[in-house]
């Protein structure tokens, strides 16, 4: 059975979702976006950015709850929520709860995800699950529901967070790559089934751009630069091309890989090893 309350959502007595209401000062008549996995790395990224930009910031997380709140008290207007997208079920009826009261909710980055090491050569059954589950369905199933119920009279702009892998593989990390081969695929898909013609979806393909698995920061520094422009994409990049894409000036449907070229090259492995050799 499923019921909703006014700040937990449940399902057979436990709690899919957790919303921290907005303070008075917050203001719900700005445009609102939603950052899934905005706590930290590139959504906080992005969570800021919207924020400084004048929006009303929504900042989803997992675990991480002492610094969604402190990015939170950090901007304008904003708040936090959280949910285990290890549900997609709950991530929907997350989506739904928030667009009942949320005036002009514009944007959904879908920015979470797992990062964990199998191989193709063995297939770690828990990670493609996790992989799966948190990095594919959930989006989807947060995309379906945000495109159904949010309301913005200026159009919606659902935005996923793939990578550079879709079009440079190598066969490291081998579920959570086939995990954004399946979000890829949503941005076409959802697309062409859009309700309204002001919609726009569209993906976002960052390459190597913060520490990951278990790097140190020399590492971090070599094997972000294996890319054509030998530079580093930051962070920041990846949000102000999201504000960008928030304008929905870009067709729909579309991807844009920010990387410094790096999906322009044949990798063996992921960088996180190149590095190492």
């Amino acid at each position: 059975m499923r019921r909703c309350a006014a700040v937990l959502l449940w399902e057979d007595d436990l709690p899919l979702a957790v919303v921290h209401r907005p303070s008075e000062s917050n203001d719900l008549n700005r445009p609102t976006i939603l950052v899934t996995g905005g706590a930290k790395r590139i959504g906080a990224a992005i969570a800021r950015a919207f924020g400084e930009a004048g929006w009303h910031v929504v900042i989803h997380f997992g675990t991480s709850r002492e610094d969604a709140e402190a990015l939170a008290a950090a901007l304008p207007s904003a708040e936090t929520i959280t949910c285990d997208l290890s549900d997609p079920d709950a991530a929907a009826l997350m989506v739904e709860g928030l667009a009942a009261r949320l005036q002009d909710w514009r944007v959904l980055v879908n920015s979470a995800g797992v990062f964990e090491l199998d191989t193709a050569a063995e297939l770690k059954a828990q990670v493609f699950d996790r992989a799966q589950r948190i990095n594919a369905a959930s989006p989807a199933r947060l995309g379906q529901a945000f495109l159904a119920h949010a309301r913005s009279a200026d159009g919606r702009r659902l935005i996923q967070i793939t990578d550079q892998k879709l079009l440079n593989p190598n066969p490291d990390f081998f579920s959570y790559t086939m995990s954004k081969h399946a979000l890829a695929a949503t941005v076409p898909m959802l697309s062409m089934t859009r309700p309204h013609s002001q919609d726009r979806v569209y993906g976002i393909a960052p390459g190597a751009i913060l520490a990951s698995h278990d790097q140190d920061e020399a590492e971090t520094e070599v094997s972000h630069k294996m890319n054509l422009l030998g530079r580093r994409t930051t962070a920041e990049d990846i949000a102000r091309a999201a504000l960008f894409l928030s304008e929905g000036w870009l067709a729909s449907g579309e991807t844009l890989y920010l990387d410094a070229g790096q999906h322009l090259l044949s990798q063996p492995r992921d960088v996180l090893f190149l590095a190492r050799e």
